[in-house]
């Protein structure tokens, strides 16, 4: 909570967060899980086996050269390498 002329601003009225894919994201870029494309539960379920989960933070940390896979993601404190289409299943919001 921020303070400003003796009133109190609580922060998410001043964020905004934006949905996207985590294929979306670009270097560095951080979010939270929102959930999964429902187009393919088999994909989803080996996702959630990975260790994602709603709520996780996660966080682009780079691409691979040729035709930017894999992508590296840090997921809470584990980095893991994920393909591009398993990373479009995965919805995250991000803080702006």
């Amino acid at each position: 909570m921020l303070v400003a002329n003796g009133s109190h601003i609580c922060l998410t009225d001043i964020m905004t967060t934006e949905h996207k894919k985590l294929s979306e994201l670009k270097r560095h870029e951080a979010g939270l899980v929102r959930g999964f494309t429902a187009n393919n539960d088999d994909m989803v379920l080996k996702l959630r086996e990975i260790g994602f989960a709603e709520g996780d933070e996660v966080e682009i940390l780079g691409r691979g050269l040729l035709g930017g896979t894999p992508i590296s993601v840090r997921l809470n404190q584990t980095v893991i390498a994920l393909r591009s289409k398993e990373a479009q299943l995965v919805e995250v919001d991000t803080v702006t």
